[in-house]
């Protein structure tokens, strides 16, 4: 007699998947996130979000409860350290922005907590208030960036490294001495991060660019006017149209991303309306490149929160500098 286990082993997945954009995204129907997913329903849905990159789940209206519980099946739930988030529930981020409360900076392309040693490998989102007009999510895949760079950049980018940090989140302690005072504790909790530019995913294997104008700082190794035009290029290719996907929100709907090979855009196009979302991290790894030796290393810092090679310049060993001494003329 088959047992139990053998039996759910044979079972084949409900679950439906159609492609919805060249580069990213995919729609998910055929399943109640309400109820506890089935073996065979999530491991297809995880096959299909490392090869999508974005699942959009229509008409799931879950609880609360219910809805972290599905996003425990799919990791373990991280909590942000500088967002909002529900007392009795700190995993859970209420995004809530209207005109009196404008969102901080989700209008630039970012991959969501880059200045971690491990950042998330997915966010999940739903809306639980949508505005009249506006309000979308954008979306790009990195690694279709990456596959459309030149060989030879392709080869450039995959021996640097980037410094992050969460320059983003400063703000929030500018313009107190306690204010001041916490940020030296967070900086001591999150040290800035060297991440390598261009990543290889750890379950599809796939290279992917991997820095953002939200948190990467500078290049390590160049001149600052070489870093600056190395990022400034590689900032503009989530802007490629080809290599995105919009999402137009809708109530009770829940879209997953992966954090590793996506980047996101929210405009603000939406205020002064109020658009009220709620979203969950899942847990990731620490990114590694081409090279085995590559992988990401927290940076040293010094008093003033900027780390110390970038204080002193000797990021910039072995490069021409000016002489620090007069010589006298014989």
């Amino acid at each position: 007699m088959a047992t139990v286990a053998a039996k759910q082993k044979r079972q084949k997945s409900r679950v439906l998947v159609e492609k919805l954009g060249a580069a990213l995204g995919a729609e998910i129907s055929n399943v109640d996130l309400s109820q506890s997913v089935a073996s065979a329903d999530m491991t297809a849905i995880q096959k299909a979000f490392v090869d999508h990159g974005l699942l959009i789940f229509r008409n799931q209206d879950l609880s609360q409860d219910e809805y972290i519980s599905f996003g425990r099946q799919f990791g373990e739930l991280t909590v942000h350290p500088f967002a909002t988030s529900l007392p009795d529930h700190p995993e859970l981020i209420v995004l809530d922005n209207d005109g009196d409360n404008p969102p901080l900076s989700t209008d630039q392309w970012h991959s969501d907590e880059m200045f971690r040693d491990e950042p998330p490998a997915a966010t999940i989102i739903r809306s639980t208030i949508t505005p009249p007009i506006g309000g979308d999510t954008l979306l790009a895949s990195m690694t279709a960036a990456y596959e459309g760079l030149n060989p030879a950049l392709q080869d450039f980018y995959a021996n640097l490294e980037a410094v992050n940090d969460f320059k983003v989140f400063r703000a929030l302690y500018q313009g107190t001495y306690e204010g001041r005072k916490k940020l030296v504790e967070m900086e001591e909790l999150f040290p800035n991060m060297a991440h390598p530019v261009v990543r290889v995913h750890p379950v599809s294997k796939k290279r992917l660019i991997y820095v953002s104008p939200q948190t990467t700082k500078y290049i390590r190794g160049v001149r600052d006017f070489e870093s600056e035009q190395i990022l400034q290029m590689l900032y503009q290719l989530p802007e490629v149209p080809e290599y995105q996907y919009r999402v137009r929100w809708e109530p009770n709907m829940i879209i997953i991303w992966d954090n590793r090979s996506t980047q996101h855009y929210a405009p603000r196009d939406y205020l002064p309306h109020r658009r009220r979302m709620e979203r969950l991290t899942v847990r990731g790894d620490k990114p590694f490149g081409i090279k085995k030796k590559m992988k990401s290393t927290s940076v040293k810092m010094n008093i003033r929160g900027t780390d110390k090679a970038e204080k002193t310049g000797s990021h910039r060993k072995n490069l021409a500098r000016p002489a620090t001494t007069m010589t006298k003329k014989k």
